[in-house]
Protein backbone atom coordinates (compact mmCIF):
# COMPACT_ATOMS: atom_id res chain seq x y z
CA UNK A 1 0.00 0.00 0.00
CA UNK A 2 1.30 3.34 -0.89
CA UNK A 3 -0.02 6.65 0.27
CA UNK A 4 0.32 10.61 -0.32
CA UNK A 5 -1.02 13.73 1.43
CA UNK A 6 -1.55 16.82 -0.87
CA UNK A 7 -3.08 20.21 0.00
CA UNK A 8 -5.26 21.33 -2.85
CA UNK A 9 -3.97 24.48 -4.81
CA UNK A 10 -7.05 24.81 -7.35
CA UNK A 11 -9.43 27.24 -6.38
CA UNK A 12 -11.90 25.99 -7.01
CA UNK A 13 -10.90 22.81 -5.45
CA UNK A 14 -11.69 19.40 -6.54
CA UNK A 15 -15.02 20.22 -8.84
CA UNK A 16 -16.44 18.35 -11.87
CA UNK A 17 -13.69 18.88 -14.46
CA UNK A 18 -10.39 17.50 -12.51
CA UNK A 19 -12.64 15.00 -10.96
CA UNK A 20 -13.47 13.59 -14.44
CA UNK A 21 -10.05 13.38 -15.86
CA UNK A 22 -8.40 12.46 -12.32
CA UNK A 23 -11.35 9.33 -12.53
CA UNK A 24 -9.63 8.59 -16.03
CA UNK A 25 -6.75 8.58 -14.81
CA UNK A 26 -7.23 6.28 -11.73
CA UNK A 27 -9.49 4.27 -14.26
CA UNK A 28 -6.31 3.53 -16.34
CA UNK A 29 -4.50 1.49 -13.49
CA UNK A 30 -5.76 -1.78 -11.96
CA UNK A 31 -5.26 -0.54 -8.44
CA UNK A 32 -8.02 0.89 -5.55
CA UNK A 33 -7.77 4.51 -5.28
CA UNK A 34 -9.22 5.85 -2.35
CA UNK A 35 -8.92 9.58 -1.54
CA UNK A 36 -9.71 10.60 2.27
CA UNK A 37 -10.78 14.49 3.12
CA UNK A 38 -10.91 13.75 6.83
CA UNK A 39 -14.59 14.05 6.95
CA UNK A 40 -14.79 11.17 3.94
CA UNK A 41 -13.67 8.66 1.94
CA UNK A 42 -14.39 8.06 -1.77
CA UNK A 43 -13.28 5.40 -4.84
CA UNK A 44 -10.91 8.27 -7.12
CA UNK A 45 -12.38 5.79 -9.92
CA UNK A 46 -15.88 7.19 -9.13
CA UNK A 47 -16.46 10.66 -10.55
CA UNK A 48 -19.42 11.47 -8.26
CA UNK A 49 -18.00 10.39 -5.06
CA UNK A 50 -15.28 12.17 -5.49
CA UNK A 51 -16.87 15.19 -6.16
CA UNK A 52 -18.86 14.53 -3.30
CA UNK A 53 -16.33 14.97 -1.03
CA UNK A 54 -16.69 18.35 -0.96
CA UNK A 55 -12.72 19.19 -1.05
CA UNK A 56 -11.90 22.97 -1.62
CA UNK A 57 -9.03 24.81 -2.06
CA UNK A 58 -6.57 24.60 1.25
CA UNK A 59 -8.04 21.19 2.30
CA UNK A 60 -5.41 18.34 2.27
CA UNK A 61 -6.54 14.73 1.32
CA UNK A 62 -4.84 11.54 1.90
CA UNK A 63 -4.91 9.29 -0.98
CA UNK A 64 -4.11 5.53 -0.63
CA UNK A 65 -3.10 3.44 -3.23
CA UNK A 66 -3.28 -0.74 -3.33
CA UNK A 67 -3.32 -3.34 -5.78
CA UNK A 68 -0.32 -5.15 -7.95
CA UNK A 69 0.40 -1.57 -10.17
CA UNK A 70 0.60 0.49 -6.81
CA UNK A 71 4.10 1.72 -7.21
CA UNK A 72 3.33 2.94 -10.74
CA UNK A 73 -0.24 4.10 -9.57
CA UNK A 74 0.76 6.15 -6.73
CA UNK A 75 3.73 7.78 -8.77
CA UNK A 76 1.20 8.51 -11.92
CA UNK A 77 -1.85 9.90 -9.31
CA UNK A 78 0.40 12.22 -7.57
CA UNK A 79 1.58 13.97 -10.21
CA UNK A 80 -1.53 14.40 -11.88
CA UNK A 81 -2.88 15.89 -8.38
CA UNK A 82 0.57 18.41 -8.83
CA UNK A 83 -0.13 19.11 -12.24
CA UNK A 84 -4.21 19.75 -12.16
CA UNK A 85 -4.77 19.92 -8.49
Amino acid sequence: MKSFTYTIQDELGIHARPAGLLAKAVGAHKSTVVIDSGAKKADAKRLMAVMSLGVKKGDIVTVTVEGEDEDVAAAAIEEFFRTNL
